[in-house]
């Protein structure tokens, strides 16, 4: 199934997207519908119908209990920034205040010009998953969706902490949709990635290149804290950012940012000067 957090005009539902049209759902948001027991079989229920192209997508998960995100997890995004290859995954958290919707705009702040682009797979869990191994930590994962970690990078390196640089409001992409895991019934996904800024491609890879995959990410993070249905993880992006280039090159007002992952589809969205 394919899931999303649509806005109407009385507030947020739920939907199930089937092809050009949305089945909206009983549930404010997919924080919601995930938050059911059986939510699977809620997510296949009946409900009035939209097409897609009067729908306007909010994030997938817009409250999500924790935000978690991985850097350093693609060998050519460690290259680029001469690090060496972690032995651990390395974490960071954002705050539901970044997140925006996959054709939503990016307010750049107006503190800084260097705004990074960082296309990535993203992760929703299904399920409460407390001290869970490898070999099960993919039966605690909904889906999956499309996350750009838009970074604000002279704030990331004014500490050795990378939180101030990473949840600046109204920044962050996610969607449009989730795409449930038995969509993948090979277990770890292996999908094509792609980012590009005002149609040049500036990113391409494939998510199997990982550091740390989607059931070593699960296990490791829930080993510190129960991950909570609709929580989302960003799974860390590769090479080909903007700080990485020589000279580096960053987001600029009226710039397009494409992000795309193979299955989930893509975003759309227009850099913006944040409102002071």
């Amino acid at each position: 199934m394919r899931l999303a957090t649509l806005r109407t005009h009385t507030g947020t539902r739920a939907a199930r997207v089937e092809n050009d049209t949305a089945v909206l759902l009983p549930h404010a948001d997919l924080n919601e519908l995930l938050g059911e027991p059986d939510w699977t079989t809620s997510a296949g229920g009946n409900g009035p119908r939209l097409p897609l192209t009067d729908c306007r997508f909010a994030p997938v998960v817009p409250r999500p209990n924790k935000i978690v995100c991985l850097g350093l997890n693609y060998r050519s995004h460690i290259l680029e920034m001469g690090r060496d290859v972690p032995r651990y995954p390395t974490l960071f958290a954002k705050f539901d205040g970044a997140l925006i919707g996959a054709y939503d705009p990016i307010e750049l702040p107006a503190v800084s010009d260097q705004v990074d682009w960082e296309a990535e797979l993203g992760v929703v869990i299904g399920r409460p998953a407390r001290r869970v191994g490898e070999a099960e930590a993919l039966s605690y994962v909904a889906g999956y969706t499309i996350v750009n970690d838009v970074t604000v990078r002279d704030w990331q390196h004014r500490t050795r902490e990378f939180l101030s640089g990473k949840t600046f409001e109204a920044t962050t992409p996610v969607g449009p949709v989730l795409v449930t895991r038995d969509e993948f019934p090979d277990g770890l996904p292996d999908l094509a990635l792609e980012c590009t800024v005002d149609g040049e491609v500036t990113q391409r890879a494939r998510t199997g290149d990982m550091v740390f995959d989607v059931a070593q990410i699960v296990a490791y993070v829930s080993e510190i804290i129960t991950l909570l249905p609709g929580d989302l993880i960003a799974t860390g992006t590769p090479g080909g950012v903007g700080a990485g280039r020589k000279p580096p090159v960053f987001l600029r007002p009226d710039q397009i940012l494409g992000t795309s992952v193979e299955g989930l589809g893509a975003q759309r969205n227009r850099c913006v000067t944040a409102s002071s």
